[in-house]
C-alpha cells in the first residue's frame, strides 16, 4: 500500500473519531434526545413524537412554571419522562374538579394548553407541598398522564432534570412553548 493510501486512510479513520467524539460531547453535555412513548402531554407532544431538550437551560436560571422537561422518573431513573412545570419550590398545588390551584389561591392556573378533562381519578388530589430544590410535575393529556399525582416520589430534583424541551420532530417538526 502507498504512502498517499496509508495517510488518506488515517486521515478518514481521525475525522471519523472526531466526529464521533463531538457527537458524544454534544449529546452528553449539550442536549437530551429523547422519545414520548405515551400519550401524556398530547395534544402538544404526540405519542411517538422526538424531542430535543437543551442541558443548558438552567445552568444559570431555574425552571419555570409551564417549562416542558425531559427529566428522570422519580420512581425509575432507567426511566426519561417527558413533563410540564406546574408546582415550583416552595409552593402548595391542589387539584379541585380537575383544575389546578398553587398556594390556595381562588384561581385555577390558566391551562388551556391541556388536553381535555381530567379523570376522575385524578380530579381531586393534593395538597402538595413541594419541598425546596423540587418540582410538581403534570402531563398535557391529564387523564391520562402517570404524573406527580400518582407517583410514589412526587417531585423532582432540579439535579435530576435533563433539560427544557425547545422543539419536537419525527411525526411532525414543531417548536415548543
Amino acid at each position: 500500500m502507498s504512502e498517499e493510501v496509508k495517510a488518506e486512510i488515517l486521515s478518514w479513520i481521525k475525522m471519523i473519531v472526531m466526529a464521533a467524539l463531538f457527537a458524544f460531547a454534544i449529546t452528553n453535555y449539550v442536549v437530551v434526545n429523547a422519545s414520548v412513548p405515551s400519550g401524556s402531554m398530547e395534544k402538544n407532544i404526540m405519542t411517538g413524537d422526538r424531542v430535543i431538550a437543551w442541558r443548558l437551560a438552567y445552568l444559570f436560571s431555574e425552571p419555570e412554571r409551564f417549562d416542558i422537561i425531559v427529566f428522570k422518573n422519580p420512581d425509575n431513573e432507567d426511566v426519561l419522562f417527558v413533563k410540564r412545570v406546574i408546582g415550583l419550590p416552595g409552593e402548595t398545588v391542589n387539584v379541585v374538579e380537575g383544575k389546578v390551584y398553587i398556594n390556595g389561591s381562588s384561581e385555577p392556573l390558566d391551562d388551556s394548553f391541556i388536553n381535555g378533562e381530567d379523570s376522575s381519578y385524578h380530579r381531586n388530589s393534593g395538597p402538595f407541598e413541594v419541598p425546596e430544590g423540587h418540582y410538581f410535575m403534570m402531563g398535557d393529556n391529564r387523564k391520562d398522564s402517570l404524573d406527580s399525582r400518582a407517583w410514589v416520589n412526587k417531585y423532582v430534583a432540579k439535579e435530576k432534570m435533563l433539560g427544557k424541551v425547545i422543539f419536537k420532530y419525527y411525526k411532525g417538526f414543531g417548536l415548543i412553548k
